[in-house]
């Protein structure tokens, strides 16, 4: 109990710390977001669309199309007569209130209130060293290596009874910058496996003796500073474009070596897209230190579950992403297991919330170079998954901070029930060890 205690209150000073104020909110006063119909009429939407100058949020472009329209276009649009509906009147306020909802209070034993808000990068560091205090004889602080801007690529790493060397699960956050929601889901897990440990919960203290946890919550540190003072809709890390290219920064999940530029809709060769994958396979600082972690583990203790952690969409997926119609020999495993996922996450949420689920490719849209397939056919995972959060497209990446406790919530419950499906005799009919 002692480590508990000390747990919770390394975390009181982190919440009366530095809560995000956005610096960037009003670059986008007017921005309208709008989500608009494509299905059957995808080619004569995109035409009607190519007379406009846009920012395009979302890749699913065969049922709808999220869209972010500056105000000095907002007319034209609405000329066009597309079938929409708007997520964002005005994104500036969206992204002001996002990053002004105070949470000063101090956090007690069992207090949520580091998860009301949304917070300031060094922050999250203190939080994770707070995390690694409280359960000091069965943690260490790890490092994937730094970004291409100098920052740690900071993580955690939890085991159990026994010390450490057993399978491992890994769970990466914050891998797309303006993804916010990931890094407060990804450390409410982890906070819940280490209170849970030290509170002698049975089923937490089981998974914690069965696996070592591999947890960092924010992949892409520069990026995701980059949201907080320059630009909140950032997307990938901040490394300079090639040659003369004046364009910044590759896409973190289009990098993996595995199916890199394998598919010409899977990721883009140009600096300036927002999917550019790099002038080769792992050519980011921060995908050569995960990928090398990723085969150390495999190479040692092997990997039970990888998870990457995304926004939004309300998905989880399991490889293949880089080609559409083909099937890995595990994904009858994957989708049961999914499966039980997607309902634990709806029963176990006020707001009913529904999960799709399949393979990337087929399910999604194509994705190149990405993690799951990487950490699947390279790093051997039993299981290996992209989890795209909430929502479906009320708010997308600007989730108002409200809804961090509830998305964080409903992934425990998951998260609890996935981790005791993952051994075989589940998938046996002798069903999962509960």
């Amino acid at each position: 109990m002692m480590n508990f205690v000390l747990l919770s209150s390394l975390a009181i000073s982190l919440v009366a710390g530095a809560i995000v104020r956005s610096p960037n909110a009003e670059p986008y006063d007017g921005y309208q977001v709008l989500r608009v119909k494509t299905g059957h009429h995808l080619k004569a939407v995109k035409e009607k669309l190519s007379t406009l100058s846009f920012e395009k949020w979302n890749h699913d472009i065969d049922r709808y199309i999220d869209i972010c329209l500056p105000p000095d276009q907002v007319g034209a649009f609405e000329a066009l007569g597309l079938d929409y509906h708007t997520m964002h009147e005005n994104l500036g306020q969206s992204i002001d209130s996002e990053s002004r909802k105070d949470c000063f209070s101090k956090r007690q034993n069992g207090d949520n209130s580091w998860y009301d808000s949304y917070h300031d990068y060094n922050d999250h560091i203190k939080l994770f060293e707070g995390f690694q205090k409280g359960f000091s004889n069965q943690s260490e602080i790890i490092s994937s290596g730094t970004s291409y801007e100098g920052r740690d690529i900071y993580g955690l790493h939890l085991w159990g009874a026994g010390g450490k060397g057993k399978p491992a699960v890994i769970y990466h956050g914050t891998v797309h910058a303006r993804e916010w929601i990931t890094t407060p889901v990804v450390e409410y897990i982890t906070e819940q496996l280490i209170t849970g440990y030290t509170g002698g919960d049975a089923l937490v203290t089981s998974l914690l003796d069965s696996y070592d946890f591999y947890i960092i919550p924010i992949v892409n540190p520069d990026g995701f500073v980059y949201t907080q003072t320059n630009e909140r809709l950032w997307r990938k890390n901040r490394q300079p474009g090639p040659g003369n290219s004046t364009c910044f920064g590759r896409d973190i999940n289009r990098n993996w070596e595995f199916g890199w530029n394998s598919n010409p809709r899977g990721a883009s060769n140009d600096p300036c897209s927002e999917t550019y994958q790099g002038e080769a396979a792992s050519d980011t600082p921060e995908n050569k230190g995960l990928d090398t972690l990723v085969r150390k583990l495999r190479d040692t203790v092997g990997i039970k579950l990888y998870i990457d952690w995304h926004s939004y969409g309300q998905y989880i997926l399991s490889p293949y992403g880089y080609n559409e119609t083909l099937y890995a020999p595990e994904l009858g495993k994957w989708t049961k297991a999914a499966s039980m996922l997607s309902q634990t996450i709806r029963d176990s949420s006020d707001a009913k919330t529904t999960f799709t689920f399949g393979p990337s490719g087929a399910t999604l849209y194509t994705t190149t170079g990405a993690a799951p397939d990487h950490v699947y056919s390279i790093g051997g995972a039993d299981f290996s998954y992209t989890i795209e959060l909430r929502d479906t497209g009320n708010f997308g990446f600007i989730l108002p901070p409200d809804q961090i406790l509830g998305a964080a919530k409903e992934q425990w419950e998951g998260q609890k029930v996935l981790l005791s499906l993952l051994e075989e005799k589940f998938f046996d009919g002798q069903g999962p060890a509960m």
